[in-house]
């Protein structure tokens, strides 16, 4: 089958961009996944979006139980419909979770999560974000919980792929404070005062990686 041709960039979680970009790197997502989360328990998935990866995902794990998430509440109108297209039983009401502010943060007393995982954020967030991330993830993960973080990344200061030096150009070129893709190292570096480490890196398709971080 030809594959669509790509929209214009567009980061907000209902453009036409962000619906082809996850309907492209879903099966990729997927499969990483299944080899990282438990088969019972709780996951938390941050900038959910639109809804498409949680409720593509949800289904293959019917003994997971998935929280939804967004700055933006404005979409979760979109999640709750794909839910109930799909008839996901195990994914849960979104919630909204600011990554700079830990005020909206889940409450641990009340649930604690076996993994946390995020899509493509990076390419149009700061590194500082990161911090967001761990900081949550050192307050709400389980012992031995980890952060699945998915995207394109430099590594080590350098581009991967011409191609992904191209789309760096093409992200750059929109010229909006803190978009392009950011080095690995430097979301390890924001990460690390909370204790929470770089585990693993995995390689997927058309040049996008998933780091795997863990409560240390």
């Amino acid at each position: 089958m030809t594959e669509a041709p790509r929209p214009p960039i567009d980061p907000y979680p209902l453009s036409p961009y962000v619906a082809w970009a996850g309907n492209r790197n879903k099966e990729p997502i997927l499969a990483a996944l299944k080899t990282l989360l438990p088969e019972k328990g709780d996951v938390l998935e941050l900038a959910t979006g639109a809804g498409l990866h949680i409720n593509y995902f949800a289904p293959h794990f019917p003994n997971l139980t998935f929280q939804p998430s967004d700055y933006d509440t404005d979409v979760f109108a979109s999640i709750k419909a794909k839910r109930a297209q799909a008839g996901n039983a195990n994914v849960l009401d979104p919630i909204r979770i600011d990554l700079t502010d830990p005020e909206t943060f889940p409450d641990p007393a009340e649930k604690r999560y076996d993994a946390i995982f995020v899509i493509n954020i990076f390419q149009v967030a700061p590194v500082a974000i990161n911090d967001g991330i761990a900081h949550l993830g050192s307050k709400v993960l389980k012992d031995g919980g980890l952060i699945a973080i998915y995207g394109p990344f430099k590594r080590d200061g350098a581009y991967t792929t011409e191609s992904n030096a191209a789309f760096d150009k093409e992200i750059l070129a929109a010229k909006v404070p803190e978009w392009g893709l950011k080095d690995i190292r430097d979301l390890e570096k924001a990460a690390a005062p909370h204790g929470v480490k770089l585990a693993n890196i995995l390689d997927l398709p058309a040049n996008n990686f998933v780091l795997v971080f863990k409560k240390a």
